[in-house]
């Protein structure tokens, strides 16, 4: 996950970091390939706090899930942010899973708002029939338009957080942001009386939340499965 401040980024560079200012992260995809640090039981630097996930397979998890969902779907959309750079990690992921389950993917990317028109008219071109959407600040940040463009294509959304299946889309998986902020306050604590990010490892999500949208799913003509609704967390009616 990364933030958006409302304008044009540039790729971030993340060992161009400064060293001496100590950062906790609440949410980064895979801090060690990223090179945020030298390993999770050892940063070994200014940076700290918690990982995304377990491994970058939980997007091919998602994809999965959304299968479900949707058994019948052919080709799926991958909307990503390529000022984002945990997306490309995320991306070879799906890619993998997508090879076993028969899936065909359409990459789509999105760095600010005013171009999700521009995804979601080329995911009509190409009659995709969902949608998977990586992660992202930016995205949380707009989740509200990104679930009323799903709804105006009638494109079924599996999503990384519940804030934008709360919003309108259709699944969510993936570990709680709150708790992560929640917890981030934990390794601030620490810092501010003189613990050192270096020695603090960092922390991986220990439970994974999948939130189903029952009303989108009627909206969209889904009949989900029983079984994928009793593995839910929760159930939004």
């Amino acid at each position: 996950m990364s933030s958006w401040r409302g304008r044009r980024h540039q790729p971030w560079q993340p060992r161009t970091l400064p060293p001496t200012i100590p950062i906790v992260v609440a949410g980064v995809g895979d801090p060690v390939e990223l090179g945020l640090i030298a390993s999770l039981a050892r940063p070994g630097g200014n940076v700290t706090g918690l990982s995304f996930s377990v491994g970058m397979d939980i997007f091919g998890k998602g994809l999965e899930l959304l299968r479900e969902a949707v058994p019948k779907f052919r080709r799926v959309a991958i909307l990503s942010n390529p000022v984002n750079p945990s997306h490309a990690l995320a991306i070879t992921n799906v890619k993998a899973a997508a090879g076993s389950l028969g899936v065909q993917l359409q990459l789509l990317e999105a760095r600010e708002p005013n171009e999700f028109d521009g995804a979601f008219a080329a995911m009509a071109k190409e009659r995709v029939d969902a949608l998977l959407v990586v992660a992202d600040g930016m995205f949380i940040f707009h989740r509200a338009r990104l679930a009323d463009l799903a709804a105006k294509n009638r494109v079924p959304s599996m999503h990384g957080v519940r804030e934008n299946v709360e919003a309108g889309g259709l699944m969510s998986y993936g570990p709680s942001t709150v708790a992560a902020w929640r917890r981030a306050a934990f390794f601030v604590d620490r810092i501010l009386k003189g613990a050192k990010p270096a020695d603090l490892p960092v922390e991986q999500p220990t439970k994974f939340e999948l939130v189903i949208n029952l009303k989108t799913a009627k909206t969209l003509g889904l009949d989900m499965p029983a079984s994928l609704l009793a593995r839910a967390d929760e159930v939004i009616e």
